[in-house]
């Protein structure tokens, strides 16, 4: 049995995000719920709550902000490959297995013609 590499062991990009984003909505309901049991009204509890997470999030969540940085970098990479072997595959420097179709278009046979 071989162990996980660290790409399998970490979480994709939607379930980082996801998790971040519940851990910062708990935080805000968390500081919202001592403020209306200290006797703050909800507008003005709801409102001093998002001001106060953002900063005590950045503090408190440094690991999953780092964990999502990871999936961020990783899935952009993952995407400019695809976007490379796209833009190779649409140049014609697809793999050498693959031979190039040839156009049925009129024009494009009197253009071939012309440089044989």
């Amino acid at each position: 049995m071989t162990s996980p590499t660290p790409a399998e062991r970490q979480p994709g990009l939607a379930a980082t995000v996801a998790l971040y984003t519940a851990a910062r909505v708990a935080l805000v309901a968390l500081v919202t719920g001592l403020l209306l049991v200290a006797g703050v009204p909800l507008a003005i509890a709801v409102l001093v709550a998002l001001i106060v997470a953002l900063p005590l999030s950045m503090v408190l969540f440094r690991g999953l902000r780092a964990r999502l940085d990871g999936a961020l970098s990783a899935a952009r990479e993952r995407r400019a490959r695809e976007r490379e072997a796209l833009r190779a595959k649409l140049r014609g420097d697809g793999s050498a297995g693959e031979p190039l179709v040839a156009s049925d278009e009129p024009s494009d046979r009197k253009a071939d013609r012309g440089q044989h």
